[in-house]
């Protein structure tokens, strides 16, 4: 292939420069010099160029690898997200180098569906998927799950039981295990680990977008603790983790010793904007000096513009994001997240929920379908085989997207209402319910627009595709 090299190949390379212009070169690298530029992802407004210094990069490879106790030469990932990512370059290239890991390249179409096949070859020891590449993996095993025969899935879920108990006794440094869990184990978790590729993978970790509580604890019933991790370009990756010893569902963890977060603001429930402080906070965007102002105060402080808080035990949590509330007509912050989450929690059915209503007198819901995805990973007009067996069950025998939306199928569409209903009675106040709702045609994508390379929400991109839709709820 072209452009590839044995390591003998590329040593030869270097044979004509000399010592000298070599020490020159490293030489001229100094730990505060600029070393790799980040572009943000654009989510909450156009790219910046985030600049990280070679201290910034190698401080946090060491740190964040100490953190989960990487042992040198020991370790291996798989490197699937482009490289573009800060989350990648930590985790496939700059945390690798430092401990001397092996990362294996998955194909380009690793999302479109090969990154299993990849994972089962490799065998990694870490892996570290964004919470769409676990949403994937659940579907999918619930797929299967439903096919199976009437005694596999009574095995299944009283393993899923014992695992889940099991997870949460660990969660809550109670050492005992449930009766039959050592029987659970060899009987199903081994087996599920070793579908996914994952039999070796000592720490399984999400980062980038938060995960739903219903995602977590599927993983935890099958034994498969998911570490999140919070952080962002500006911080060089991750600023809070959590891992084994030190793990809460719904939180991210705690801070990375020697880094430091500040509540800015805190409301009466001690919730305000995060603010990190250590040697991963980044330079300043490249010639964007007005907006790195905004981002660092002067005593060196980055404002995330995340809303988060601590717990009792200094666990973070995240609540939402300062640019991505919703302030209604009345004057109402909303943060979107935990509606949008309840929702599909709610309703198994539905791939991707968002709210709108900003400046408007109430909220509503753009909702979509799961559905199978073509080669290219573009949502196709198939049902996914779970959202076919749930409409079934209600006595609707469509297997497309477009013959539920063309009918506005009246089974369905009153368990969505029933499904939006119960959220809605949850709400902290009126302002907080979703009014109306509405199924699109497709589901987001990164090609369509609506997901960015990490599957992120892309809200100002939806805003604008849907802007039609969007409308007619206000009309």
């Amino acid at each position: 292939m072209p452009n590839i090299y044995s390591w003998t190949e590329f040593m030869k390379i270097g044979e004509d420069i000399s010592d000298a212009h070599l020490d020159a070169v490293i030489n001229r690298q100094k730990a505060n010099e600029c070393c790799t530029l980040i572009y943000t992802s654009g989510t909450t407004g156009n790219p910046k160029g985030v600049m990280l210094s070679h201290d910034n990069i190698t401080w946090t490879a060491n740190a964040a690898g100490s953190v989960v106790n990487l042992k040198n030469g020991k370790d291996s990932v798989v490197s699937y997200l482009p490289l573009s990512h800060v989350a990648a370059q930590m985790n496939d290239m700059w945390i690798s180098l430092r401990f001397a890991g092996t990362t294996y390249f998955a194909q380009p179409d690793a999302l479109k569906g090969s990154l299993i096949t990849v994972l089962r070859d490799v065998r990694p020891t870490s892996f570290l998927g964004v919470p769409r590449v676990w949403e994937k993996m659940q579907e999918a095993m619930k797929d299967i799950g439903a096919n199976s025969s009437f005694m596999k899935k009574k095995i299944g879920e009283w393993a899923k039981h014992k695992g889940l108990q099991a997870s949460y006794n660990i969660m809550n440094n109670n050492p005992s295990l449930p009766w039959g869990f050592t029987l659970a184990k060899n009987l199903v978790f081994k087996r599920v680990r070793a579908s996914l590729g994952l039999d070796r993978c000592k720490t399984c970790f999400s980062g980038a977008a938060p995960m739903t509580k219903d995602t977590l604890e599927y993983f935890m019933s099958l034994n498969i603790p998911i570490y999140e991790l919070y952080g962002m370009s500006e911080s060089t990756g991750p600023h809070t983790m959590s891992w084994s010893d030190n793990f809460r569902i719904m939180s991210c963890g705690k801070e990375i010793p020697g880094c430091k977060t500040r509540v800015d603001k805190p409301d009466a429930d001690g919730i305000g904007e995060l603010c990190f402080w250590g040697r991963h906070v980044f330079m300043g965007y490249m010639n964007m000096a007005n907006k790195t102002e905004e981002a660092l105060d002067p005593e060196g402080w980055l404002h995330s513009g995340d809303l988060g808080k601590h717990d009792i035990d200094d666990f973070l949590y995240i609540t939402g994001r300062i640019k991505e509330l919703i302030i209604t007509a009345g004057g109402e912050n909303i943060p979107p997240v935990p509606i949008e989450d309840a929702v599909k929690e709610e309703l198994p059915i539905i791939s991707n929920a968002m709210l709108v209503g900003d400046k408007k007198k109430f909220l509503s819901m753009l909702l979509t379908l799961k559905c199978k995805v073509d080669d290219n990973g573009d949502p196709t007009d198939e049902l996914a085989p779970q959202a076919v067996e749930f409409f079934r069950k209600h006595g609707v025998m469509a297997s497309k997207v477009s013959a539920i939306i063309k009918n506005k199928e009246p089974a369905i569409y009153k368990v969505i209402q029933e499904g939006v209903d119960k959220v809605n009675a949850m709400a902290m106040s009126t302002a907080q319910k979703v009014q109306k709702w509405a199924l699109l045609s497709h589901d987001f994508s990164i090609s369509g627009g609506e997901l960015g390379p990490t599957m992120k929400l892309k809200r100002p991109v939806v805003l604008q595709i849907y802007k039609e839709e969007i409308d007619n709820f206000y009309e």
